[in-house]
C-alpha cells in the first residue's frame, strides 16, 4: 500500500491524504481543510474505485470562477501518486 500526501492550489483544502494498493485502487482519501460535507462525500465515494476511473471524472470539475476543484486537485494529486506506485 502506498500513502501520498499533496497540497492542492487555487482551493480552500489545504491537503490531500491519499491510500493506494498496488493495483491503483483507492483505500483512503482524506481532506484537509475544504468543505466538510462535501469532500467528506467525494472521500467515500471514491474508496474502493481505480484511481484512474476517479481521474478521469473528476479532472475537468470546477469550482465558480477558480479554475479547479477540491475534486479536480483530488484526480491531480492521484495522477502523482499513480506515479509513485
Amino acid at each position: 500500500m502506498a500513502q501520498y500526501s499533496y497540497i492542492p492550489s487555487g482551493v480552500c483544502s489545504r491537503m490531500i491524504n491519499i491510500e493506494l494498493d498496488d493495483d491503483g485502487v483507492i483505500e483512503k482519501v482524506q481532506f484537509i481543510g475544504g468543505c466538510n460535507g462535501n469532500t467528506s462525500g467525494i472521500s467515500q465515494l471514491v474508496k474502493g474505485m481505480q484511481a484512474q476511473d476517479v481521474i478521469e471524472r473528476l479532472k475537468d470539475v470546477e469550482c465558480g470562477s477558480k479554475g479547479t476543484s477540491c475534486p479536480a486537485q483530488l484526480a491531480i494529486a492521484l495522477e502523482e501518486a499513480l506515479e509513485e506506485i
